[in-house]
This record gives structure tokens, sequence and C-alpha cells, in this order.
């Protein structure tokens, strides 16, 4: 009998083996090498990230605790609480201004209206006072010169001029010849000089 040789196989397994188990040690080697890297890369993210915030909450520290800034917004919160207070002071002058010429308005309304109403009753009281005097002057010529002149001698001259220009001219001329001379003198000036600064033309 032959006696066997010896399986090649059981020489070349172990190589096989071997092959296998170093192809696995490498890729494990680059899943490690991948791994530390993305690791590294989170990492680096995350310490981005927190020195971000920390920078953001720092410099949002800085602007609120910074007192230049703080004084800014003070004197401008003040500035505007000014021109809220002259807006409102403003308002108010208005509006009493507005109800000051309400209140003129109606006090002109009423002036007018008075002025208006007092026109009216001098109109009267002139028309009665012109017919009172019509009627004296009509009673005085129709009395005999004889007793007017006593009552023309009593008046003012002003007032007894008034009478004796109103009346016809015979009945005056009657009464004026009964006066005394010197009241007639003094009656006669006035009623020249009533006319004296009349035009000519």
């Amino acid at each position: 009998m032959k006696t066997p040789k010896p399986p090649a196989q059981a020489v070349k397994k172990p190589r096989r083996r071997f092959g296998r188990g170093s192809l696995m040690l490498i890729a494990a080697l680059f899943a490690a090498s991948a791994l530390v890297r993305f690791g590294a890369g989170i990492a680096e993210a995350v310490a981005a990230t927190s020195s971000a915030e920390t920078a953001s909450a720092d410099s949002k520290s800085d602007c609120v605790t910074e007192p230049g800034l703080m004084n800014m917004l003070s004197e401008v919160q003040d500035r505007e609480k000014k021109l809220a207070e002259r807006e409102k002071v403003v308002s108010d002058r208005s509006q009493a201004l507005t109800l000051a010429e309400k209140r003129i308005e109606q006090r002109l309304a009423s002036l007018v209206e008075a002025e208006k109403n007092l026109s009216q009753t001098v109109e009267i009281a002139d028309k009665g006072a012109d017919e009172d005097v019509t009627r004296l002057v009509t009673v005085y010529e129709n009395m005999k010169p004889k007793e007017a002149a006593p009552l023309f001698s009593t008046m003012a001259p002003d007032f007894a001029a008034g009478f004796l220009s109103r009346m016809r001219p015979e009945s005056s001329a009657a009464i004026m010849a009964v006066l005394d001379p010197k009241v007639a003198y003094t009656i006669s000036v006035i009623m020249a000089g009533r006319n004296a600064g009349a035009p000519q033309n």
C-alpha cells in the first residue's frame, strides 16, 4: 500500500485563516481610525459650538453691563420722558387756546347782538325824542309870543336855540322880538354858529 501524502489542505488552511484575520484586522483599524476621526470632528464641533455660545454669552453680558451703553440708554429714556411731558403741555395749551377762542367767539357774537339791540333801542329813542321835540315845537308855535318868551328866557341858550331853529321863521321871529335883547342876541349867535362850518357850495 502506498503511504498517503500529507493533505495539502491542512497546510493551506492556516494560511487562509491568517489572510482573513489580517484583512479583518486592517478593516478594524480603518473602522477605528474612521471612528476616531469622526469623534474628533464631533468633539471639535461641540467645542466650537460651546465656545461660540460662551462668546455670545460673554458679549451679551458685556453689552448689558457696559456702563457707557447703560448711561446712553438712561439718557434716551429721560429725553423720551421729557418729550412726552412737553407734548402733554403743548396739547393742554392747545386745548386751552381752543376753548378760549370759542369763548371769545361767543362773547363777540353776544356783543354784536347787544350792539344791534342797542342800536335799535337808540334809534327808537332818537325817533321818540325827535317826535317829542316836534310836538314841543308845535306847542311853542301855537303859543302866543308873550307867553312863550318867558319859557325861552329860562331855558339854556343852546336848548332855546334848538327849539327856535326848528320853528317856523315867523313864529321864532315873534318870540325873539319879545325876548330880552341880551338873551335874543345870545340865542342868535348860537343859531348862526351852528351852520358856520357847513360847506357853502
